[in-house]
């Protein structure tokens, strides 16, 4: 099965998509890939429960890599598209932009608290393709 998914995104913050991802299982046992075909967005597996979660990892990847107009990132370049265009990619660099997934019976053995996320770096809103492939 190979199929994909468009996220909106509305900027910079995390985005659950567990529920999409599940619409497009086979009810059969195998591995699910997924890809994101961007260069300045992350996909993460990652607590559903609590979104204090999403908040906090959001806030430290904001300081961790801050946007191209803060003075300690006055060595970047690249800022063709803005401040947020370098470290946006700089975060898809460190970040997964692939996942796979164990599947028993069309169901994705993730954890009880576990969600999938796309992790949006950008400021403005986006839409986003992620390739899904199940073998």
């Amino acid at each position: 099965m190979l199929a994909e998914l468009s996220i909106a995104t509305q900027g910079r913050g995390m985005y659950e998509i567990t529920g999409r991802v599940a619409e497009h299982l086979p009810v059969k046992d195998g591995l699910l890939t997924l890809f994101v075909r961007h260069t300045s967005c992350s996909l993460l597996i990652q607590e559903n429960a609590d979104p204090d979660v999403q908040h906090d990892l959001s806030a430290f990847f904001a300081r961790f890599v801050p946007d191209a107009d803060d003075p300690r990132m006055n060595y970047l370049v690249h800022r063709a598209e803005g401040p947020d265009d370098m470290p946006a990619h700089i975060k898809a660099a460190v970040l997964p932009v692939s996942l796979s997934i164990p599947v028993s019976r069309g169901c994705m053995l993730l954890g009880t608290w576990q969600g999938i996320y796309l992790m949006e770096h950008r400021a403005a809103p986006h839409s986003r393709r992620i390739a899904l492939h199940f073998v």
